[in-house]
């Protein structure tokens, strides 16, 4: 159980950190946590719609080796998620003006 939730946070940040890369414009306005929060979900929905979509009826074992795709839809779902953050936190990347 402990070793699960080590691996979730290194693979959450690790995802998280490349969607923030790959999300069009300025996305490094929100916060680490929630950078990690992005990176998790994106990991367990992009593995759940990889699976869905190309048939992989047994997520652990679709390819012999990595599978590079479903880390791929990973990434792109957190960059996704680390825009709808950043949209809802209103944070913006310049500072307010008086």
């Amino acid at each position: 159980m402990l070793w699960t939730i080590i691996i979730t946070l290194v693979a959450g940040t690790i995802i998280g950190l490349l969607g923030k890369l790959v999300a069009p414009g300025d996305r490094d306005n929100i916060p680490l946590w929630l950078t990690i929060l992005c990176g998790i979900a994106g990991c367990l929905i992009g593995s759940y719609l990889y699976a869905a979509l190309f048939d992989c009826s047994d997520m652990n074992n679709c390819t012999n080796g990595v599978d590079w795709w479903r880390h791929v839809w990973q990434i792109g779902v957190a960059a996704l998620l680390v825009m709808i953050a950043a949209a809802v936190t209103g944070r913006s990347g310049t500072p307010a003006r008086r």
